[in-house]
């Protein structure tokens, strides 16, 4: 009887961490500062989206992780909503302690993940987010569909 063999494990490494580290925080920075935009808080929403999926699906024992991040994902779908109405995309002052509580957890927690995990979390959104229907823009709307 052969041993079945466990998928190798490659831990999430210091430059990785940096990376969604810098997503975030440069996200959160530009909100702060007034210079906040679609880009900036589709890093900072899918830094945190990433790391939200990989934990659930890791069936973390971190206390609290999730819903912590799903209060700071609540939030980022607010922004989102009144940035798409408004074309303003900003982080108002009493939103700002939930979503950087969202981003110290998401560093906190991204070292209990591995990288092929956050890889495949990462693909699995960007797909589903990718296949979603568009909803129909009015006629004369300037926006892009």
């Amino acid at each position: 009887m052969r041993k079945k063999k466990r998928p190798l494990r490659v831990p999430v490494t210091r430059g990785l961490k940096d990376i969604y580290a810098m997503d975030m925080r440069l996200a959160y920075q530009a909100a702060c500062l007034g210079q906040f935009n679609v880009t900036a808080f589709g890093r900072l929403a899918a830094a945190i989206s990433v790391v939200r999926a990989a934990l659930e699906r890791h069936h973390t024992r971190l206390s609290g992780a999730i819903s912590t991040l799903d209060t700071a994902i609540d939030i980022l779908q607010a922004v989102r909503n009144r940035g798409d109405e408004t074309g303003r995309w900003e982080l108002t002052e009493p939103e700002r302690p939930t979503v950087l509580s969202g981003i110290d957890m998401a560093e906190q927690s991204i070292g209990t993940l591995d990288v092929a995990l956050l890889a495949q979390t990462a693909a699995e959104l960007l797909r589903n987010v990718s296949v979603q229907p568009v909803e129909e823009l009015p006629a004369g709307s300037d926006r892009p569909g």
